[in-house]
């Protein structure tokens, strides 16, 4: 049988509202202006993925005249018109990126070949909330699941002028009744967390900023096809051009996870670009910075505050940006499946994690564990100060090697094949420091002189052994019928050293707790970028 799978949590009865407690107005940071003070409420991860390159594209060292032609040439919304009783600002600046499934600029021939149907729903197809800190060290992405059940407030319906009292919706329907402004109003009753700047972008600024950067790599342990979309990748890494990047992040039919996994595969691919244009030279270069930046306003909207000089001092307190200063986590779920008449499978949030999760945002701290991650050399929440280099973690780039099935869940006895005295305990303490459940108990095989390092192991167990294989290449792999769970490691005289690995899938499955602590699980952007 496989290796085991965590339990989903129980489901909870009643949909569930987190918002926490809202905080004191704080002073403005990032060297950014604070937005006035406005409110309001609450599909697609391609346009989010774009719109959070938005914070990133403005790294450049380039002047304000650059920045202010840049700016002209974003359409303008007001998101926030007449709303009254939001939340209070906090630290750092929090952004509403939503992609919103419009598709007005391209034509018939190209909404065929990229399947993207002939209408769009007007909605948001994807929604994140993105904070950069107070001082400017860290992006944080929180991804809000397009079918999260809400009742949206009394407002008048765009289409029909006609008033409605508060009523039961998908979170994504905000945008079809009440546009921008009701999206807004939605998620800071939601989340209590007051919203500065409003990002809104479509299919074509999302391909064409793909395109301008050569590509996006990005990997997989197992190859992903679905037919609605177009995706079909091979395992392993592949470099996506726009068409194939726009299918990689709207995919929903790959597995069980549908929206859910989607979600994740949108975080990574934001860390993915935010790996590409900080190592790339893009954005420390005015002429690549203003293609690029050009491609991908095109077709942005912002709300009028989202000026210029906020371009420019947003830009300015980020540069030096790493994946390893971004951090991604989706809302903890209490039911995945919450089913309400009129409106079918929603899903509902876990009150107690998110209104911790939101309370972090609010109180600008950290919600995974940083090791440092940027090129200034500047620290970062609990990382250590680096010496520099445009891709660092900790000192040096991320190599670990993405799996399909975690190293926690492989139960490893290693046996030393070698005259090496020593050797077992070092490679029992390398598998362990990546991850691996060793015995802790390293022996001497009853064979030595063994040349090649073997891999034996349950043939039941075929998907956690290619886990283990990829920390140790070159290995031999030998089938061991009954041998159960536990896999030995015999080490030839060939090892040299382990490889880190780690979850291609690093988030929990849906409905399963994150870390005690915090109640949730968030990871840093060089964790899910390719090794």
């Amino acid at each position: 049988m496989p290796a085991p799978r965590p339990e989903p949590a129980p489901r909870p009865s009643r949909p569930s509202h987190p918002s926490g407690p809202l905080r004191p107005a704080r002073p403005s940071g990032a060297g950014a202006r604070r937005a006035r003070s406005r409110g309001r409420r609450p599909r697609w991860g391609l346009r989010l993925v774009a719109a959070t390159s938005a914070l990133v594209l403005t790294t450049s060292g380039v002047g304000h005249a650059l920045v202010t032609g840049l700016e002209s040439g974003v359409r303008r919304v007001d998101p926030f018109k007449g709303l009254q009783n939001r939340p209070v600002a906090s630290k750092g600046l929090n952004f509403l990126v939503v992609g919103v499934d419009k598709r007005g600029q391209l034509s018939r021939t190209e909404r065929h070949e990229h399947r993207l149907g002939s209408t769009s729903c007007d909605c948001t197809d994807t929604l994140m909330l993105v904070h950069l800190s107070e001082d400017g060290d860290r992006l944080s992405v929180v991804s809000l699941p397009r079918d999260t059940y809400v009742e949206l407030p009394e407002h008048t319906d765009k289409g029909t002028d006609v008033r409605h009292a508060a009523y039961p919706a998908k979170i994504n329907s905000a945008y079809t009744h009440g546009g921008p402004n009701l999206t807004v109003r939605t998620v800071e009753e939601m989340t209590g967390v007051h919203i500065d700047h409003y990002l809104e972008v479509d299919f074509t600024s999302f391909m064409r900023t793909v395109d301008v950067l050569d590509g996006v790599q990005v990997c997989t342990v197992r190859p992903l096809k679905d037919r609605y979309s177009g995706l079909d990748l091979p395992a392993g890494t592949s470099q996506l051009n726009g068409a194939e990047a726009l299918a990689y992040v709207r995919a929903r039919h790959l597995d069980g996870a549908s929206d859910l996994g989607r979600m994740q595969r949108q975080q990574r691919f934001i860390a993915s670009v935010i790996d590409k244009a900080t190592s790339s030279g893009v954005l420390l270069n005015p002429v690549r910075f203003n293609k690029f930046a050009t491609s991908m306003l095109e077709s942005v909207r912002a709300d009028r505050e989202f000026d210029g000089d906020e371009m420019l001092a947003l830009g300015q307190s980020m540069r030096g940006f790493t994946p390893a200063s971004s951090e991604f986590v989706s809302v903890p779920l209490g039911d995945v499946d919450h089913r309400v008449d009129g409106l079918g499978s929603t899903v509902t949030w876990h009150s107690d994690k998110a209104a911790g999760l939101f309370h972090a945002l609010r109180e600008d701290q950290p919600l995974a564990e940083h090791q440092g991650g940027r090129a200034d050399g500047k620290k970062t929440d609990g990382g250590a100060k680096n010496s520099g280099g445009a891709k660092n973690s900790g000192g040096a780039r991320n190599r670990a090697a993405p799996v399909d099935v975690p190293p926690g869940q492989i139960r490893v006895q290693v046996d030393n094949g070698t005259g090496r005295a020593g050797l077992a305990r070092k490679a029992d303490t390398a598998l362990r420091g990546t991850g691996f459940n060793t015995t802790g108990v390293p022996r001497n095989a009853e064979r030595r002189g063994v040349k090649t390092t073997v891999i034996t192991h349950d043939p039941r167990w075929d998907r956690s052994v290619r886990t283990l294989a990829a920390a140790l290449p070159g290995a031999t792999l030998r089938e061991e019928t009954g041998r159960g769970p536990t896999m030995r490691v015999t080490l030839g005289t060939d090892f040299r050293a382990v490889r880190p690995v780690r979850a291609a899938e690093p988030m929990p499955a849906p409905g399963t707790s994150g870390p005690s602590e915090k109640g949730f699980q968030a990871v840093t952007g060089d964790k899910v970028t390719c090794p």
